[in-house]
């Protein structure tokens, strides 16, 4: 018989204001393997098997999502590409990608520069402000919807839509019904945005999802209705996390702190740390589509499996000292942003978004200080973040691109 672990893990009962890294650690020591009677749900914590789980998409399947849980037309419907196998997978990223070009995402860097110094004029010279509300959730949403073509009078409702989507109650499982609710009203929303492109084109990410073509196969309105459903909620979620847990951490290591205002050239490798030791996405499902064998255990077909991505980023077979925060770090084992066939297609967009933002807190906000007493954490089974962090600081110049 085997062994019982020691540590539970259930990320729906999660306290996301604690501290789940022991926890992880743990499960990577007593129980690799993890098992949830009560979820129903398998875990992989070691740095290997996470990595392993996200280069094999013919075992792990992402057909039912990346969420916890078990959907199928929610998942065919809001998550894209995401939520496919190949060769259906390559169909749809290739066609986005026509439109989702490096030039498009390169070209966006003044705008977000602007963007982020017309956020904190409104607010440096209070000396204070509430981080997320003020700064970190409003900037990729527009830069998102600048993108997509989204009128800024549509964004605040957009938003808060989107953070109802991915909000979890404590204690139970499943997506509640306004984040159900919400999530429809965005489908909505969405489809009459492309039914108003396809009478009047524009120059933006829907049009070229519209024109997109490959040896004569296009976009479906469907199709680009569930791409645009991902960009709002991922695009906008993970990096307004990633933005405040840069923040947070950087203060509590001081020694890193202190490189980083001293040498504006070290914030690239101040994300990348963030996004290792802290990352945004927590974890990413699978489905097994056959047995498999791991470490003493079978995982059988057909099973929910969370690869934690929380935990292998932590992982001390995969990075020295791994609890220790540490920017001239060598991050590319990092899983943050998944590996293989479904690496983040956004991945660059939000290091760029992230890089050009924390530039212009750094440079602009001294001797800047979060009221940590006053904070608030996300309620998410799989999202890791700040609803609320307010900051005190002094106002510095504005710093000409």
């Amino acid at each position: 018989m085997e062994a019982v672990p020691l540590v539970e893990f259930d990320p729906y009962d999660w306290k996301t204001h604690e501290d789940p890294y022991p926890v992880y650690a743990r499960l990577r020591e007593e129980a690799p393997v993890y098992y949830s009677e009560k979820r129903d749900f398998w875990a992989l914590s070691r740095h290997a098997d996470v990595l392993a789980g996200f280069r094999d998409p013919v075992l792990f399947s992402n057909a039912q999502g990346v969420s916890l849980e078990r959907d199928v037309r929610e998942a065919s419907t809001v998550m894209s590409f995401l939520a496919m196998d190949p060769p259906a997978h390559g169909r749809i990223r290739a066609l986005v990608s026509s439109g989702f070009t490096p030039r498009r995402v390169r070209e966006l860097e003044p705008h977000i520069r602007n963007l982020a110094n017309t956020y904190i004029d409104t607010f440096i010279e209070e000396g204070r402000c509430e981080f997320v509300d003020d700064f970190a959730g409003k900037l990729p949403m527009d830069v998102i919807s600048e993108l997509l073509g989204v009128p800024r009078s549509d964004r605040d409702a957009l938003r808060l839509r989107a953070d109802l989507v991915v909000h979890r109650e404590e204690g139970r499982a499943g997506v509640p019904e306004a984040g159900m609710k919400a999530a429809a009203e965005l489908l909505h929303y969405f489809a009459d945005h492309v039914a108003k492109r396809r009478k009047t084109s524009m120059d933006d990410l829907t049009g070229a999802l519209l024109e997109a073509e490959i040896d004569g196969d296009r976009l479906q309105d469907t199709e680009i209705i569930a791409f645009l459903f991902l960009m709002i909620i991922a695009g906008n979620e993970t990096t307004t996390k990633l933005l405040a847990n840069a923040l947070y951490w950087l203060e509590r290591n001081p020694d890193e702190r202190r490189q980083v205002e001293a040498d504006p050239k070290t914030t690239p490798a101040w994300v990348e740390e963030t996004l290792r030791y802290d990352p945004s996405s927590q974890l990413l499902a699978r489905t097994t589509t056959r047995p498999v064998e791991l470490h003493d255990r079978t995982i059988p077909e057909g099973a929910r499996v969370a690869l934690l991505v929380g935990s292998g980023n932590r992982d001390e077979r995969a990075f020295e000292e791994p609890d220790r925060f540490d920017i001239h770090r060598n991050t590319t084992n990092s899983l943050a942003f998944g590996q293989g066939t479904h690496f983040c297609l956004g991945a660059s967009l939000a290091r760029l978004e992230a890089q050009v933002a924390l530039e212009c807190i750094v440079e602009r906000l001294d001797a800047w200080r979060i009221l940590e007493e006053k904070s608030v954490r996300v309620h998410s089974s799989n999202v890791r973040g700040f609803a609320h962090l307010p900051l005190e600081f002094k106002p510095g110049p504005r710093i000409a691109p």
